[in-house]
């Protein structure tokens, strides 16, 4: 019984010291408050049935992400994930000089309707900064697949943008 109660208070602070991430990774995967919530509350769950075996691991919130983003990727015809958001990205600090005249609030409706799998990538990168490698471990599959989807999803962003009028296609020569 005492052990129960360890791991359900080692869960509670987990949850307490990662829930400002996780839910970040939550929001820009579900692209909108409230499939985060349920994206989140549902990754929560599955880690709280295996919290022994998680907590025990090296970085148990790499685990947890990695299960946030399963979850969204194995989910497509939840209702939630066709939602669309109604409000614009949080801003996290400073202006990055990467984003140049393209304002932000232009850019995050085009990511929201990509497929999963192709937002997935591209906030994983993009957004959480991590390494093909990572996201490819993170997303369980091959680097190749990290590769071909983010391809994808840049081309789908740059049709979009040139549709809107934003920027110009690039056309090759």
């Amino acid at each position: 019984m005492d052990l129960d109660r360890d791991l359900d208070q080692d869960f509670a602070e987990f949850v307490g010291a990662c829930w400002t991430s996780l839910y970040r990774l939550a929001y820009l995967l579900a692209a909108s408050p409230a499939g985060a919530e349920d994206l989140l509350q549902t990754a929560l769950e599955k880690a709280y049935m295996s919290w022994g075996r998680i907590s025990t691991m090296e970085y148990p919130e790499a685990y947890v992400r990695r299960i946030i983003t399963t979850t969204l990727v194995s989910s497509r015809r939840r209702a939630w994930n066709r939602e669309r958001p109604t409000e614009r990205l949080p801003e996290t600090g400073a202006d990055s000089g990467e984003i140049g005249a393209l304002d932000r609030s232009l850019l995050w409706p085009l990511v929201c309707a990509l497929p999963e799998r192709q937002r997935a990538v591209i906030v994983l990168r993009y957004y959480e900064d991590m390494s093909e490698a990572q996201i490819a471990q993170t997303m369980g599959c091959a680097p190749g697949t990290v590769k071909s989807q983010s391809s994808a999803a840049m081309a789908a962003l740059r049709r979009a943008l040139a549709a809107s009028g934003v920027v110009q296609e690039a056309r090759g020569t």
